[in-house]
């Protein structure tokens, strides 16, 4: 027995082990999929109006906001459709967990909603963090190019 196999703890139900093994990589890249593309649809409205987050982020303490708001549209849009399709994913995902990470910030000390205020933005910056970490999978355009940040 190797070490990583001594590690696996033993399944319960055995015969669900080969289940699990084929549908590991379809389910990651499933939810980095629907990470990206969600992502990218919640920035959308602010890449095609770049500058209208002026206002927001200055309100947060971010100046000067124009130069924040364009970065937050270009973070949100273009780095959920690089972290969906699995291209440059680590430094995406990174740009993007940063984003969750102020607005959990935002939403649990500025606008002081706790938990119930952040709770969503805390859950997307965990897959973010999840995907800078461990890069895309094989499903992905790093793994046809062959080449990962």
């Amino acid at each position: 027995m190797n070490d990583k196999t001594s590690r696996q703890p033993r399944l319960i139900l055995p015969f669900l082990g080969p289940v699990y093994t084929s549908l590991g990589e379809s389910t990651e890249t499933l939810l980095r999929l629907l990470a990206g593309a969600l992502f990218a649809v919640h920035g959308y409205g602010k890449i095609l109006n770049p500058f209208g987050a002026v206002g927001m982020v200055e309100s947060l303490g971010f100046y000067p906001g124009v130069i924040w708001s364009p970065l937050l549209a270009a973070t949100e849009f273009f780095g959920g459709i690089l972290v969906g399709v699995g291209l440059l994913t680590r430094p995406a995902a990174f740009a993007s967990t940063i984003v969750l990470v102020v607005t959990v910030y935002v939403h649990w000390v500025v606008k002081a909603e706790g938990l119930m205020g952040a709770e969503k933005s805390i859950l997307w910056a965990a897959i973010m963090l999840y995907f800078a970490v461990r890069g895309a999978n094989g499903q992905s355009v790093d793994a046809r190019i062959g080449r990962q940040f």
